[in-house]
């Protein structure tokens, strides 16, 4: 017996490989004895687009000021066709042995038990839900940088452009914490999908932002649009060293290659879809969907971003004051940053909160503290389930991340490490692996030397951005003051 919100329901064995798998459905709850799935391909979208489509979009002109013309829109291109590829493989694994008819696995660390065991099952916990966490720290960084960029654009405004306008990003990362709390009470992942979808409304609104800005600086005359090998190495104003040089190439490699990644969420998203169709078929529409979304805003606001500030490219258009005026506009699209971020921390989070919660619910299955849920009825949102166990420990979690965001400041660069050592097994590795596994690719085919290539090329692009991300941690470490923003 399983608690369920109180309520204890049998699950329901379905034999792998039965073709009879829809039998097993009722009304109400799926073949799995867990409540009906109701996500389609738009609720999937959704979450999708709100992973993929972060903040970091706005920084994509600063890594193609360090590539140049050629080398930046190869790699967008390239790291494109890399994630939608093994989000195909990947779409495939959530079910096994049989894609269609096998045995669901409801996250990641499932799926990679089920096709290549137990080992590997707990090295991909460690990688996913790492950076997981480490996402929800910068998150919290990156919503308030935000915050500060909406008061510092208004007194830049009031005093003009070259004023100090110093403020602390701390109280607004403590703001974000407590928004983040109150959110955190949504019992599991399914119910975040009206999130998720205000979530990437505000994504576009933003993105379109900084896009259309791009594009009336592009069209005014009198300044650079950038060069064929990117920044210059020299001694100039403008110029950098050649270690810096390739220290920041890296980063900016690294910083396109994550920026597509949606890996770590793929399964738990496709978990949330009904069936029929089958959850594979819907899934992989829905990589279409956000990988095809995704490279058009990515590639339209790098390239125009690039083309509209040349090689001194600001790291971010909008917080790093690419842009003064209107004012107000700037200032909307921080707002929407922010929106987007608070739906963004809940999709990256809920896959955590089940992780605990689950492990405690099968450690102490007698514990009313843990089982026993309440229901409240909140206005907007309708009947909640309130549950003291996970009012507390969302309540600690979320504190002990904005915690660490307060302490660390420059936490992004440690982000980026964390990504890199993530973007390789999660993006790659697993998905051919599991791939190779449920279809018994033979080695030494054409197909499987195609797909170690492929996973050898981005192992390289994983170590080189690692190695940028530490050099850039060095440099973040010099001028490090705890509690002390920039």
């Amino acid at each position: 017996m399983v608690q369920v919100d109180g309520i204890a329901h049998k699950l329901t064995e379905v034999e792998s490989g039965s073709r009879g798998c829809s039998s097993a459905y009722s009304d109400e709850y799926d073949d799995d004895g867990l409540p009906r799935r109701t996500g389609n391909i738009w609720t999937a979208s959704a979450h999708v687009i709100t992973a993929v489509i972060g903040s970091g979009v706005l920084s994509l002109a600063w890594s193609l000021a360090q590539l140049g013309w050629i080398a930046g829109p190869f790699f967008l291109t390239f790291f494109a066709f890399v994630t939608y590829y093994t989000s195909l493989l990947q779409a495939d694994c959530y079910r096994s042995p049989d894609p269609i008819y096998g045995k669901r696995n409801r996250n990641y660390m499932e799926a990679v038990r089920a096709n290549l065991g137990l080992t590997q099952q707990w090295l991909c916990g460690f990688v996913q839900y790492s950076m997981l966490w480490a996402a929800a720290v910068g998150y919290t960084i990156t919503a308030s940088t935000s915050m500060v960029a909406i008061k510092r654009s208004n007194c830049f405004h009031s005093r003009g452009k070259h004023s100090a306008c110093h403020v602390s990003n701390n109280p607004y990362m403590a703001a974000f914490g407590v928004i983040e709390i109150v959110f955190s009470q949504i019992p599991d992942f399914h119910r975040t999908w009206w999130l998720s979808i205000v979530a990437a409304v505000m994504s576009f609104g933003y993105s379109s932002i900084g896009l259309g800005l791009s594009i009336g600086k592009v069209l005014e005359s009198g300044h650079s649009h950038g060069t064929i090998g990117g920044v210059s190495v020299g001694h100039a104003m403008h110029e950098i060293s050649r270690a810096t040089k390739v220290w920041q190439v890296f980063q900016a490699i690294g910083n396109i290659a994550f920026a597509y990644s949606f890996a770590a969420l793929l399964i738990e998203i496709q978990d949330t879809l009904k069936n029929p169709p089958p959850e594979n078929k819907t899934m992989k529409k829905v990589s279409l969907i956000g990988v095809s979304t995704t490279t058009f805003f990515y590639t339209a606001i790098g390239c125009f971003g690039y083309a509209a500030f040349g090689n001194n490219a600001p790291g971010d258009l909008l917080t790093g004051f690419g842009f003064y005026n209107p004012y107000w506009l700037v200032d909307f699209a921080n707002a929407c940053i922010v929106l987007h971020l608070i739906g963004a921390y809940q999709v990256f989070c809920q896959p955590l909160f089940a992780l605990i919660e689950n492990r405690t619910s099968k450690r102490w299955s007698n514990s009313k503290l843990i089982h026993d849920s309440h229901v409240m009825h909140v206005p907007f949102y309708g009947p909640l389930s309130v549950n003291l166990f996970r009012l507390i420990m969302r309540t600690v979690f979320v504190s002990a991340t904005t915690l660490v965001a307060l302490l660390l400041p420059f936490f992004n660069d440690i982000v980026g490490l964390i990504g890199a050592y993530g973007f390789w097994p999660l993006t790659v590795y697993f998905p051919i692996a599991m791939y190779i596994s449920q279809h018994k690719v033979r080695s030494w085919t054409i197909k499987w030397v195609w797909l170690q290539v492929l996973s050898a090329i981005c192992l390289l692009v994983s170590v080189s951005a690692a190695f940028g991300s530490i050099a850039g941690i060095v440099q973040d470490l010099k001028h490090y003051t705890p509690f002390k923003s920039a």
